[in-house]
């Protein structure tokens, strides 16, 4: 006989930490150099112009511009542009 009351109850009630994952700055928006836009597990996006991708698969700026979100051949790129606005 069991001496405390649903003593098994909370083995399984464990939860990992969220990570975080995803588009930190959207298409449009202005972004300077070093800022992170993606982070991802694995190539969901892929860097384009005016990006680099991290070892961790993080895509940041290496350019200040307007992030840009394209599609090409099935893939999706993220790319910086220089802005024109003075």
């Amino acid at each position: 006989m069991a001496h405390v009351k649903a003593g098994g109850t909370a083995k399984g009630n464990k939860d990992s930490i969220s990570k975080r994952l995803g588009v930190k700055i959207y298409g449009g928006q202005n972004c300077i150099s070093g800022n992170v836009i993606v982070r991802q597990k694995g190539t969901k996006f892929y860097p384009g112009p005016g990006t680099d991708i991290g070892k961790d698969f993080t895509i940041f700026a290496t350019a200040t511009g307007v992030v840009s979100f394209i599609t090409k051949r099935g893939k999706r790129y993220v790319s910086v542009l220089p802005s024109h606005a003075k």
